[in-house]
């Protein structure tokens, strides 16, 4: 069967292929999500996997960083336009997923890959062009420091914004999991039989590795949830969750890739994307200790309340 575009049914479809509304931005409900829907159906008629979806959005973005190299604004803004296609395309292979009913693990850590080459390109040549007006031993610090600290910010955003989709949407709408399973499942494979699996799942592994690492209170949670309820979330967690969790969300939109974009398209403008660097290691990084600080004791307190509710096994005779 085709799918219908006709507007009438094409915002219901769209809002379908969302993880979930409260965790879409403004922009990404008004204007990705919507491009990202109707590319995804276009690829969907081309059979289209969202793993090749990914890879070409990362076209765009690793060729986007490379011209933010050049001090051009024109030049400049040819890269910005490809970085919203790539960000478009970001949002469509996730959507193609979904509503072809594709999503797996394979394709989250191709999409995360696929997100990584861009900001390693774009950092890459940022700190390039910076070296025009700086030391180069002082701009390759500069400039893997700041790489570095959008990493753990990207790892923690997408690691609450699972937790809330766990707890709130249920266990099939996230993408959460745990190291120390995936560290089995890792062990269990062979490089010579299946050598780009095991790589794609030591990349996932390195990735949840560094959520947990930041996260702690969430992660004894999750494993708590698990071991406890391993059939349903109690009703009473959920609510709580999602009335402590949801006001943070929009804090933690703030780490993610539209306001980025947002700023470093203004700084290009102006001619200072240096000044890019430092907003990540001050403004972003202030930011991220301060919500993991909420998380965590928003998490103390659920484990409380969970240990409360949770009735031990009988055995039957």
């Amino acid at each position: 069967m085709g799918i219908d575009l006709a507007s009438s049914a094409a915002s219901s479809t769209t809002e379908a292929t969302y993880k979930a509304r409260e965790v879409e931005g403004w922009i990404d409900i008004r204007f990705y999500r919507k491009i990202g829907f109707r590319l995804a159906s276009f690829f969907a008629k081309l059979k289209m996997t969202p793993a090749g979806v990914s890879l070409l959005g990362c076209l765009f973005g690793v060729i986007a960083g490379h011209l933010y190299y050049y001090h051009n604004l024109s030049v400049n803004i040819a890269g910005m336009v490809l970085h919203v296609g790539a960000n478009a395309l970001d949002n469509a292979d996730g959507q193609l997923a979904r509503l072809t009913n594709r999503k797996s693990r394979t394709g989250r850590v191709i999409d995360s890959l696929a997100d990584h080459l861009i900001w390693v390109s774009i950092y890459v040549h940022l700190g390039l062009r910076c070296l025009a007006h700086g030391p180069w031993p002082a701009v390759a610090l500069l400039t893997l420091a700041a790489g570095f600290s959008h990493a753990l910010q990207g790892a923690a955003a997408d690691y609450y914004r699972n937790g809330y989709l766990y707890f709130v949407r249920g266990r099939s709408r996230a993408d959460l999991h745990s190291f120390s399973m995936l560290r089995e499942e890792y062990r269990g494979l062979r490089w010579r039989a299946e050598p780009w699996n095991k790589f794609l799942l030591a990349l996932y592994l390195n990735f949840t590795w560094q959520q947990e690492m930041l996260s702690p209170g969430l992660k004894r949670l999750h494993e708590t949830i698990e071991r406890d309820f391993p059939n349903e979330i109690p009703s009473l967690l959920q609510t709580r969750f999602r009335d402590s969790a949801g006001p943070m969300l929009r804090r933690w939109r703030l780490l993610m890739t539209n306001t980025r974009m947002f700023l470093l398209f203004l700084l290009l403008s102006i001619g200072q994307p240096v000044w890019y660097f430092w907003l990540e290691l001050t403004a972003f990084n202030f930011l991220l200790v301060y919500l993991i600080l909420q998380q965590e004791s928003m998490s103390q307190s659920l484990l409380e309340l969970a240990a409360a509710r949770h009735e031990p096994r009988v055995d039957s005779l």
